[in-house]
């Protein structure tokens, strides 16, 4: 058992498997001369294989972990930054840094999986690839198809940036303090060509409002915005006035955005 005060508010489940450590960091299949961010390093039991791929960037907010990461570490290519990533403004972090390709590798902390995803999509940090594990009724939810219970705003805000795969899943056995749930594997990779988008406020507000109530139909859920418009569009792709967002693909919610405007 590891020599630690596990804190329930950061989240802390620590990956213990070193056969599932090395797959992870395998998936990455991390170029040279790249930075990898790690958000969540625990004791470091992912950290120690990242520093054989690349510089890495570590973000720990249990101040507690400071003097053993930093002893731990000492003489890798590794930085600390103990303090709240979603207080940290990342471009400014990563300026001082020279590298070719910047990825995401990190054990998630559940209860802040989407908002770390959503600030590094929103601060528009240039991520070649994430390689992240998380909840697995999460990780379900991010790659999600059209049509089944998990699609929602987020798989379609996720598949506009990224192309998902699930990679495997995760016991809860193991990891130490050990969770309730199991863990799943997904990789991110960046589209080279996303979806040509006019206006991405208006896009994503729009996927937003159109999940507003789930089961409730775009109809419904869309009725501040002239459904007129956007019916000819649902047509015009053989959807009915009836149809519900779970139901459309990402590039319907493309073609409604560029041609309404609310």
């Amino acid at each position: 058992m590891i020599d630690h005060n596990f804190k329930k508010k950061f989240g802390q489940n620590f990956l213990q498997d070193n056969n599932i450590i090395r797959k992870i960091v395998e998936t990455a299949n991390i170029e040279k001369d790249s930075l990898i961010i790690e958000i969540g390093p625990g004791r470091g039991a992912l950290t120690k294989y990242l520093v054989e791929k690349a510089q890495v960037l570590a973000y720990e907010i249990d101040i507690e972990l400071k003097d053993y990461l930093e002893k731990e570490f000492e003489n890798n290519t590794v930085d600390f930054i103990f303090e709240d990533f979603l207080q940290r403004n990342i471009k400014d972090d990563i300026k001082k840094y020279k590298y070719n390709k910047l990825y995401v590798v990190a054990n998630l902390p559940y209860y802040i999986t989407t908002p770390i995803i959503t600030k590094l999509i929103e601060e528009k940090i240039d991520l070649e690839k994430m390689v992240i594990m998380v909840q697995k009724e999460v990780g379900e939810r991010f790659s999600a198809t059209k049509g089944t219970k998990d699609y929602s705003s987020i798989t379609v805000f996720l598949n506009y940036f990224f192309k998902i795969k699930k990679e495997f899943i995760v016991s809860k056995n193991a990891f130490i303090p050990k969770p309730n749930v199991d863990s799943i594997i997904i990789s991110l990779n960046k589209k080279e060509n996303k979806p040509n988008v006019i206006d991405e406020n208006h896009f994503f507000k729009l996927v937003r409002d159109s999940f507003k109530q789930k089961r409730k139909t775009l109809k419904n859920n869309l009725k501040d915005y002239d459904f007129e418009k956007v019916y000819e569009i649902l047509k015009r792709n053989n959807l009915s006035e009836s149809v519900r967002a779970e139901e459309l693909p990402l590039e319907i919610f493309v073609e409604i955005s560029n041609n309404f405007k609310l």
